[in-house]
C-alpha cells in the first residue's frame, strides 16, 4: 500500500508552546508563548485562510478559475495564497502602505498580485485598502472576497483549532490567556473555547496604543496586522476580560529583547503580545500562569523592527548620552573606514564633471568647495556642492559638467566644533541640513553627514 504524504495545507495548526526563560523572569510567574510563526506561511493566519476557502468553495462563492481579493496587512494574504497555490486560484491582495516590503515581496512569491493604498485615510474613503478590495471584489468576474474582518470562518477557525490546542497543550493549567487584537477572530475563537472549559480564566486582549478596542484616541501606529480604527463583526468584545494598551516603542523593544534572550524571531505583535502579557502578570502575579501567542515571525519585519537606523529614525532607540561628542563620532568613522581622507574638498575652477568623480572616487555626497587647498581656516571654505544639487542640475543641463565648479556650488556647509555634543548640532542635522563640516582651533578637518551620525548612532545605543 502507498505511503500517504501531507500537502502544506495538511500542517497547519498544531503549533509548540515553549516557556520563557529570561524575559519576565522577575516575576516569577509561568510565561508561555504559543509559537504562531511556525505555521507553513508563518503566521496564526493560515488557520483562518484555509477555512474561508474551503467554506466558499463548498457554498458555491468560489468556483474553479476564480480570483480571491482580501484586504491584508499580508499575513492572511499568505494563509490565502498557499491555499490558492495549490486549488489553482487568482490572488489579489490589497495592503496598507505601512506593510514592511519583506511581506509584499513574499506575497508575490507566491504569484499573488498586490496592490497598495495609504494607511492615513479613513475607512470609508474610496482610496482606504478596504474600499478598494471591494471595488475589486466587484469589477472582476469570478472574484470572491473572504473578508477577515466580517468572515465568521475567522474565529470558527480559532475556536476550532488555536483554543482546544492551548488546552491540551497546557492541561489546562492556566490563570490567563493573552492574544493581541486585530481582526478580533483568534481572541474571539480561542477566547471561547478556553472560557468554556474555564469560565475563570482570564482573557487579555493586547491592543496597540491608537487602536479603538481599549481607547477612543484613534490614530495610526507602527506596530502591523493588530489594532483597529473600527469594531470588524468577527469580534465579540464580551469575551474580553481587560486589555493591555502597549506603545509602538513596547512593542518593538520587547520584540528584539525576544530575538536576542529567547531565540524567538518575532514580528511587531509577537512584542506586542509580550509585553501585554508581562504587564498582566505584574498585575495578576506572583506564581501564576499566563499565555501568549506569536501570532507571526521576524523575517518580514529585517527592514524594520531588525534594523538599527530604522529604529533610530523612528525614535525607539535612544542616543548613548548628551556626553557624545562630534570628536567621537568622526573618530569611529575613520575607525570605521580608514581609507577615506580626513577632509575631501575641490577648488572653485575645477570643473563639475571632475568634482563628481572626486565624489564617486571616495563615496561621498557633500563635498566643500574652497578658495584654495590646503585649507588653511574655516573661511576658505565658500561653498559646497551634493548629489542632490548636481543631478537636479545635469538632467536639466546636461552640458553643465563642463562649467566651473563656481557656477554649480550652492551655500557653505554648516561648521561645528569638535568639542561640541551631538545635541547641539542634532537640530541642524534633522531641521533639514544634510552634512556639517567638522573644525578645531578654526582649521575645518572633516564633513559629517546624516548617515556618519546614523552609523555612529546605531552602534552606540540603548534600548
Amino acid at each position: 500500500m502507498p505511503r500517504e504524504y501531507p500537502t502544506v495545507l495538511d500542517l497547519i495548526g498544531h503549533t509548540p508552546v515553549v516557556r520563557l526563560q529570561k524575559v519576565g523572569a522577575e516575576l516569577d510567574c509561568t510565561l508561555l508563548a504559543k509559537l504562531e510563526y511556525l505555521n507553513p506561511g508563518g503566521s496564526n493566519k493560515d488557520r483562518i485562510g484555509l477555512l474561508m476557502v474551503e467554506s466558499a468553495e463548498r457554498d458555491g462563492k468560489l468556483r474553479p478559475g476564480g480570483t480571491i481579493v482580501e484586504p491584508t496587512s499580508g499575513n492572511t494574504g499568505v494563509g490565502l495564497a498557499l491555499a490558492a497555490a495549490i486549488k489553482g486560484y487568482r490572488m489579489i491582495m490589497v495592503l496598507p502602505d505601512k506593510v514592511a516590503p519583506e511581506k509584499i515581496s513574499l506575497l508575490r512569491a507566491f504569484g499573488a498580485e498586490v496592490v497598495i493604498c495609504p494607511t492615513a485615510v479613513d475607512p470609508d474613503s474610496p482610496e482606504s485598502y478596504y474600499s478598494v478590495s471591494d471595488r475589486l471584489a466587484e469589477e472582476i468576474p469570478g472574484a470572491y472576497k473572504p473578508d477577515q474582518y466580517s468572515n465568521p470562518d475567522n474565529p470558527a477557525a480559532h475556536y476550532a483549532t488555536t483554543g482546544p490546542e492551548i488546552w491540551e497543550q497546557t492541561g489546562g493549567e492556566l490563570d490567563a490567556v493573552v492574544i493581541s487584537v486585530g481582526t478580533g477572530g483568534s481572541i474571539t475563537g480561542a477566547g471561547r473555547y478556553l472560557k468554556e472549559q474555564n469560565p475563570d480564566l482570564l482573557i487579555v486582549g493586547a491592543d496597540p496604543e491608537g487602536s479603538i478596542y481599549s481607547g477612543s484616541d484613534v490614530h495610526p501606529y507602527l506596530v502591523e496586522g493588530i489594532g483597529k480604527d473600527t469594531f470588524p463583526d468577527t469580534f465579540d468584545p464580551s469575551v474580553v476580560d481587560e486589555y493591555v494598551r502597549v506603545s509602538d516603542r513596547d512593542s518593538f523593544l520587547v520584540t528584539r529583547r525576544l530575538a536576542r534572550e529567547e531565540g524567538i524571531l518575532a514580528g511587531g505583535s509577537g512584542g506586542t503580545s509580550v509585553h501585554a502579557m508581562l504587564e498582566t502578570a505584574r498585575r495578576h502575579g506572583p506564581g501564576i500562569t499566563v499565555l501568549t501567542t506569536i501570532p507571526d515571525g521576524g523575517r518580514g519585519y529585517l527592514s524594520k523592527i531588525f534594523d538599527d537606523n530604522w529604529m533610530l529614525e523612528h525614535g525607539f532607540l535612544e542616543r548613548r548620552g548628551s556626553a557624545a561628542t562630534i570628536a567621537e563620532v568622526l573618530a569611529y568613522k575613520h575607525s570605521s573606514d580608514g581609507r577615506l581622507p580626513d577632509l575631501v574638498v575641490c577648488g572653485t575652477h575645477e570643473k563639475v564633471g571632475a568634482a563628481i568623480e572626486l565624489m564617486q572616487r571616495y563615496g561621498i555626497s557633500q563635498l566643500p568647495v574652497v578658495r584654495h587647498e590646503p585649507v588653511e581656516s574655516l573661511a576658505d571654505v565658500i561653498g559646497s556642492l551634493n548629489e542632490r544639487g548636481l543631478l537636479d542640475r545635469i538632467f536639466k543641463h546636461p552640458d553643465s559638467l563642463g562649467e566651473d565648479v563656481a557656477a554649480a556650488m550652492g551655500p557653505p556647509l554648516p561648521a561645528v566644533d569638535a568639542n561640541d555634543s551631538l545635541d547641539e548640532v542634532f537640530a541642524d542635522l534633522t531641521g533639514g541640513g544634510a552634512a556639517v563640516v567638522v573644525v578645531r582651533g578654526g582649521i575645518p578637518l572633516a564633513v559629517l553627514t546624516r548617515s556618519d551620525f546614523l552609523e555612529y548612532l546605531a552602534h552606540n545605543r540603548t534600548e
